[in-house]
């Protein structure tokens, strides 16, 4: 009878790109740039040395058993391996079909089942359900329970990570993008589109500079709706009409990470499906890991004949935020008199390394009145969020996040600005380990420009 770690090593061989393992020169390049080599010191905890791991295993030379499942795990998926290698190995899709294969052969816990059941079948690729859970976050957060919660010392039986990441979750919502900008009344319509999808269309102010359809997310709109709707509102000052497709999904991040690449695929169909209906010139992302996963729509669709052209053409389509509003839209008119502030910037790392964005996030904040940027040493490299990782390896979470926290500390800076809602989460988290929570705020790029954004004439524009 064939083992398990048989049954993964003939998994593997189906699912992974040989000729992005021969292509690796074993140069050491990506050394340096890896924050879990950086943290250990180990050579198979590097890309060079995990992707040696995977030769081996297709090679025939050694069985994939738990320390080489192991290390796949202890891999941040931050792919800053990547800029850094002169060959171009696209280490980020090997790591993705390893964790395709684990996931395929590995025999989870029951308890493990049914939290990725639940999660990444059950509630994220679902508009509806994301929504109730952040109206029972937000009751919870509201009613007074949390405070009951925290005084019983309930949390204390949970471990002391998950104690900490729930001192600093954000206070949520379950309105949704679309309900919230209904409820500050300003411009907007619905309409239908030729196949029946219903789109929501946010006019821009002044002449229209392109159409730009808004890709939500499912963490953002439950955590961060604020910041989804200062996104639309500096979009239309830019000049963008914005579409909202109603029928858009999860990007599918998640689901790639954790090797569930056919509930990814389904995901990035509705997706491709919703902006093609809404016809749209750009796809706006404001989160760097949502923004990594849609580029990637062509490689992840390449095998798929009847999505595959549609999927280049939305790939080409995706743009952050910080792009269109630095390169493609019209200035932003800021406020005059605004109280100074130093901040410093944090890159989010599939925003850096696979977007490919660093500059325009800088450029926009010195754009800013009254506003310093003092850079970050070592913003180039993870704070160790890296999706759920911050939970599902939290020892090495902390390690990374405490070494970037020594780096920040040394700007003085009063907020710790980034374009990722995990990072974000991850920065607060940070901050409270440091005990800087008087002292200093993490927020999002998009909430740092709209404060200084002039927005007089919001009301106004066509299609009221």
């Amino acid at each position: 009878m064939i083992n398990q770690s048989e049954a993964l090593a003939e998994r593997l061989k189906l699912t992974i790109d040989e000729d992005q393992l021969t292509n690796c020169m074993r140069c050491g390049f990506c050394q340096n740039a890896c924050p879990t080599f950086i943290e250990t010191g180990l050579e198979a905890a590097s890309p060079r040395g995990r992707i040696a791991l995977m030769k081996a295993v297709v090679d025939g030379l050694m069985y994939p058993d738990q320390s080489f499942q192991d290390q796949m795990d202890l891999c941040l998926g931050c792919r800053a391996c990547e800029p850094a290698c002169p060959s171009d190995v696209k280490y980020g899709q090997l790591i993705e079909q390893t964790r395709e294969a684990i996931a395929h052969e590995r025999s989870y816990s029951l308890p493990v089942r049914m939290a990725r059941k639940t999660f990444l079948k059950g509630i994220f690729p679902h508009q509806g359900r994301m929504r109730m859970v952040g109206k029972t976050l937000r009751f919870y957060q509201r009613s007074g329970l949390q405070r009951v919660v925290r005084a019983s010392g309930v949390m204390k039986l949970l471990p002391e990570h998950l104690q900490e990441l729930e001192a600093v979750m954000p206070e949520t919502s379950g309105d949704g993008l679309v309900e919230r900008w209904k409820s500050l009344r300003l411009p907007a319509r619905s309409e239908v589109t030729k196949s029946g999808e219903s789109i929501f269309i946010v006019p821009p102010i002044g002449e229209k500079v392109a159409r730009v359809g808004m890709f939500r997310g499912c963490i953002m709109d439950v955590m961060f709706i604020e910041t989804n709707v200062n996104t639309v509102r500096l979009l239309r000052q830019a000049g963008f009409e914005v579409v909202i497709p109603e029928s858009q999904a999860c990007c599918g991040a998640l689901h790639a990470h954790a090797g569930e690449m056919a509930e990814a695929r389904t995901l990035a169909e509705l997706n491709l499906h919703a902006f093609a209906d809404a016809d749209v010139d750009y796809v706006a992302s404001n989160a760097g890991g949502c923004g990594a996963m849609l580029k990637e729509y062509d490689h992840l669709m390449q095998d798929d004949a009847a999505h595959r052209e549609l999927a280049i053409q939305f790939s080409n389509q995706v743009k952050d935020v910080s792009e269109l509003l630095s390169t493609i839209g019209r200035p932003l008119t800021m406020q005059e008199e605004i109280a100074p502030k130093t901040v410093t910037y944090q890159d989010s790392c599939h925003l850096r390394n696979v977007m490919r964005i660093q500059g325009q996030p800088r450029e926009l904040m010195r754009a800013l009145p009254g506003v310093e940027l003092c850079e970050l040493q070592g913003a180039d490299t993870c704070c160790g969020s890296a999706g759920i990782y911050n939970m599902t390896q939290p020892e090495m979470s902390k390690n990374v996040l405490d070494r970037k926290m020594e780096h920040v500390k040394k700007t003085d800076a009063k907020y710790v600005v980034t374009s990722n809602p995990g990072c974000l989460l991850q920065m607060k988290w940070g901050i409270h380990r440091s005990g800087l929570n008087n002292e200093m705020e993490a927020v999002h790029l998009v909430d740092l420009l709209a404060e200084h954004v002039r927005f007089d004439a919001e009301a106004s524009g066509a299609g009221k």
